[in-house]
């Protein structure tokens, strides 16, 4: 089963954060711990990592996007 990411919550204030780059291509190979996008906050910008090795099948928020944390 794929492995699913989802927009992580490092704040207790937080409610969305801001794609602000993808460091990767759909059908791009990944390793686990590879960076895959970048996401702005009122507070900071990170990157998040892949979860898993596997392969990006999609990119379901397109970079200057809000999305809700899970």
């Amino acid at each position: 089963m794929p492995a699913l990411l989802k927009m992580p919550k490092w704040g207790l204030l937080m409610t969305a954060g801001t794609v602000t780059a993808w460091h990767r291509a759909p059908g791009e190979a990944v390793r686990a711990g590879d960076p895959l996008f970048r996401v702005e906050t009122d507070k900071s910008v990170d990157d998040v990592e892949a979860p898993a090795d596997g392969v990006l099948r999609r990119i379901v928020a397109p970079e200057g996007e809000s999305v809700p944390v899970s």
